[in-house]
Formats: structure tokens, C-alpha cells, sequence
């Protein structure tokens, strides 16, 4: 049977067995120090849990027959060490998403290919490369529905940043080395944003949510990205760039955590653990306002 469910049958003896252990087990209840050692254990778990804030994390969607839904583990398990709980969105209907979207205590957006630039109005480069339409219309009704609700905790990670700022009204500038010929910054690998990672500085904004989060002034990060911020969306304000100027993060001022990097945190988890787990603070405490 799928997902490693088993069918259990019991026969009549089966049944007397059952009914044997469960008269012994109310004439003779167990009391020792160990069970209640374990009682107070599972007391203690149910109520961790009950404070582990329900992350949603977007999925990306490749090919056609059949169709792949799936994202990189690095996402999921920074929200798992960040102390959240991490649940799959794959796309979905906008009825299902308004369903979901009022049981989530924060959304985190994942990288990919490119958001059709007829979205915010632009005809299409050369360079782009144009993600599964599922995804895209699923991930901006995502980010208005994350907007729409009132403090609710968004972190976009390279094309999750995309996302929110042409979510928000934004445009985005479609391929870096076209529009910075001069820049000397490697947003992506020497072959190319979709065949690897390279590293670069990125310089945080003072004051800002994501520069006092980090604690840094600056940090070399993982990144694989031709795309960045143009025109900023509503609400929305630079927190870090780079040596050619191109925005790598934004921020929401107005909001608690509303926060997009074209970096990649979750490839380096440990200098940016203090992100994360703003993040799932900030979801904590929406959670908390909710009940």
C-alpha cells in the first residue's frame, strides 16, 4: 500500500487476547517512576510544539509528463533547526491557498528559474528562462495572500525575493550583465546562474531588519542569480547590495518580518542562523497575536 500503510486483521481469538490485556490493564494500572518520567517528557514535547510556529514553503515544478514537485532540503532544514516546522505548498488552486493560508504562521520563498516578465509588464530577454507556469501564478497569489494578511512573516530567497517585489508592484531588472556590462561582482557561477553557486559580498543597509538580524555590516554569501530588483514594489526599501550597486535584499519597514535576499542563506545556515531564527520569531509572535 502506498506510504508504507499496513492493514491490520484480528480474529476472534485475536479479539480475546485484546480483551484479556485491556481487562488486566484497568485491574492493574503501572504506576513507577519511569512512566512518569515519560509522561512528563511527552508533556514536554507537546508543548514545544504547540510554540513551533507552521512555516509554508513554496515548491518548484519541472518538466511535463509527468510533471516533478519537489525543492531543495537546505530550505526545509533551516526552518527545522531555526526551531519551525516546515509544510509543503505545492501550487494550488486560489481557493485552497485562501484555505491554507490562515493556518500558516509564515511563508519562506525558494529560488528557480525566472518569473514571466509579462507579469510586470516587459517583454522577455534573451537570457530568461521562464519557470513552469503552475509556479509562477501559484507563488505571486501566494505572495499577495501573504501580504494581504496583516503582519504575517515572509521570507523570499532569490527568486522568493523576485516574487515578493513583483508581488508588490514592482519590476525586476532581467538579466545583471546585460544591464551592469562594467559590474566585476559574479552573481553567478562563471557557467552560468543555473549551473552553480559562486560567492560574493554582500553590504547590509545600517538600521535595517535584515542588518540587525545578522549583526554584520557585511558577509560573503552563496548566490546564483542574473536577476535583481528594479523598480522597488510598495512598501518595500533596499537592505543590502553590492559593489555594482545592484539591490540583493529588501525589506518592509511597516511590517514586523518581511524580508527578500537574492543570496542564498540557506547554503550557508551557520553565518546566517541569526536570519532564520528571526524569522521564526517573528512567526512565533504572529502565532501568539492570532489566538
Amino acid at each position: 500500500m502506498p506510504f508504507g500503510l499496513r492493514c491490520f486483521s484480528l480474529t476472534r481469538q485475536s479479539y480475546a487476547v485484546l480483551g484479556l490485556a485491556l481487562m488486566l490493564g484497568l485491574a492493574c494500572p503501572v504506576h513507577s517512576e519511569e512512566t512518569a518520567k515519560d509522561t512528563e517528557r511527552d508533556r514536554a514535547n507537546e508543548v514545544s510544539l504547540s510554540v513551533k510556529p507552521l512555516i509554508g514553503i513554496n515548491c518548484d515544478v519541472q518538466g511535463e509528463k509527468p510533471r516533478k514537485i519537489g525543492l531543495s532540503h537546505l530550505y526545509v532544514e533551516a526552518i527545522q533547526k531555526a526551531g519551525g516546522i516546515a509544510v509543503l505548498l505545492p501550487p494550488m488552486p486560489e481557493a485552497d491557498l485562501q484555505k491554507i493560508i490562515g493556518k500558516l504562521d509564515g511563508v519562506l520563498m525558494i529560488g528557480g528559474d525566472d518569473y514571466p516578465p509579462s507579469i510586470y509588464g516587459a517583454d522577455p530577454h534573451p537570457s530568461v528562462s521562464i519557470m513552469h507556469k503552475s509556479r509562477s501564478d501559484f507563488d505571486i497569489a501566494l505572495v499577495k495572500a501573504v501580504l494581504a494578511r496583516n503582519n504575517m512573516p515572509f521570507l523570499g530567497i532569490c527568486a522568493g525575493s523576485q516574487a515578493l517585489n513583483i508581488g508588490a508592484g514592482g519590476t525586476l531588472t532581467q538579466d545583471i550583465p546585460t544591464s551592469h556590462p562594467q559590474s566585476k561582482v559574479m552573481h553567478a557561477s562563471k557557467d552560468g546562474w543555473q549551473k552553480g553557486f559562486n560567492t560574493h559580498e554582500v553590504k547590509f543597509v545600517p538600521g535595517s531588519k535584515l542588518c540587525l538580524a545578522l549583526g554584520k555590516d557585511s558577509l560573503t554569501e552563496p548566490t546564483s542569480h542574473h536577476q535583481c530588483v528594479e523598480k522597488l514594489g510598495v512598501g518595500l526599501v533596499p537592505a543590502a547590495s553590492t559593489a555594482d550597486g545592484v539591490v540583493e535584499a529588501v525589506e518592509m519597514p511597516a511590517r514586523s518580518f518581511v524580508v527578500g535576499v537574492q543570496f542564498h542563506p540557506e547554503r550557508a545556515f551557520e553565518k546566517n542562523q541569526a536570519l532564520f531564527a528571526k524569522f521564526i520569531e517573528a512567526a512565533q509572535t504572529y502565532s501568539s497575536s492570532r489566538k
